[in-house]
């Protein structure tokens, strides 16, 4: 039956919850069902992800009938009694608003590639030096954001430029919800400030292109090694002894897709390939996901694109010392916390806005 106050639809999606909740606990209750170890532990698990939805439900429906004996109060004769039914209304009817919203987070279902590893890569774009400085800079910005969250990076490829800049960087990094929060950092980010090679004073806009993989497992992605070309080339670059002296860096080419991929960090062929091949799996997972879903802003090409300052993501403004993130409009006047690895704010801000764009199309 409709309280007058629910959605309909999420009123009807609740009921089905709370039935199919009820459900799982007669069968639960079954001896038969404890002699079939492996139907247990499916039907446990199936409780365990429906149980937040029945409890925050059952605390929604309290509100709401609660709600309704209140709003009946403020058709009271007595002026004194209204007063106090019209604060405790307003105070419900937030606590309604809150539950409700709860409800439909619960939902919308979890992106299974949340708790992956995230492989990221960042490129200079356009530029110049100042771009491979600026590309530097973000490097180092996510791995302190990692640091202050616990997580652990591996660094699998690097190529320098002038002291202190490079051209490209690929890293691994762990924890629990890594790619969750790293994927909205995917595309073009724009620098404006004065290089410290500018004798005029002038400000410079520059761009680095960041891309966020999940990193992908091999029962992910199945990769034939005839679709592989591998060619073995001397380092370049600082290195010390056997690192730039031997044939051990490799270049892996995927044929059918075109994605290469360089590692010479290692002075060991054989991991420089391992990891090489990490990196491509990631690549390929991207790309499979990007044809199962026909919107997918995490698209490579979107994320890479042409490294031009055009096709910007987030502005980092460096003499009026704020960060603007252009796909949500705001602007944080905190850039040296930001670039010091200060970035909840900014992922906390994207996270919402995209779970309230799911929101809108959840229960309709």
């Amino acid at each position: 039956m409709s309280t007058g106050l629910l959605d309909e639809r999420l009123e009807q999606r609740m009921s089905e919850v709370e039935d199919r909740f009820a459900q799982l606990d007669e069968q639960l209750s079954d001896p038969a069902v404890h002699r079939d170890q492996d139907r247990l532990r499916t039907l446990g698990q199936e409780r365990s992800v429906l149980e937040p939805v029945v409890r925050a439900a059952a605390e929604l429906r309290e509100v709401v009938r609660y709600l309704k004996h209140v709003r009946e109060v403020l058709e009271d004769d007595d002026l004194e009694l209204r007063e106090l039914a019209q604060d405790e209304v307003t105070e419900l009817e937030q606590r309604f608003e809150d539950l409700a919203l709860r409800v439909r987070e619960l939902f919308l279902p979890k992106d299974p590639m949340e708790d992956r590893p995230a492989v990221v890569e960042v490129r200079a774009g356009s530029g110049g030096d100042e771009a491979g400085l600026f590309a530097s800079d973000l490097m180092r910005m996510y791995m302190r954001y990692a640091e202050r969250q616990g997580w652990s990076v591996e660094l699998m490829s690097v190529s320098e430029g002038i002291p202190g800049s490079i051209k490209e960087t690929i890293f691994i990094v762990r924890g629990r919800g890594v790619y969750g929060k790293l994927r909205w950092e995917s595309g073009v980010h724009r620098v404006q400030r004065v290089p410290v090679t500018e004798s005029q004073g002038r400000i410079h806009t520059s761009a680095a292109s960041v891309a966020v993989l999940p990193e992908a497992e091999e029962v992910d992605v199945h990769i034939d090694e005839s679709d592989l070309r591998i060619d073995v080339f001397r380092s370049s670059g600082p290195g010390g002894q056997s690192v730039n002296t031997t044939d051990s860096a490799v270049r892996i080419t995927h044929l059918p897709s075109g994605l290469v991929v360089s590692c010479q960090d290692e002075k060991s062929q054989h991991k420089n390939k391992a990891k090489g091949l990490k990196v491509l799996r990631s690549r390929l997972l991207d790309l499979k996901i990007a044809e199962l879903e026909a919107v997918r802003a995490r698209e490579r090409k979107t994320q890479i694109g042409t490294g031009d300052r055009s096709a910007k993501i987030r502005t980092y403004n460096f003499p009026q010392g704020r960060v603007t993130d252009h796909r949500i409009g705001l602007t944080l006047h905190q850039l040296p916390a930001v670039m010091g690895g200060e970035m909840d704010e900014l992922i906390t801000a994207l996270q919402q806005a995209e779970q309230e764009e799911r929101l809108e199309g959840a229960v309709s």
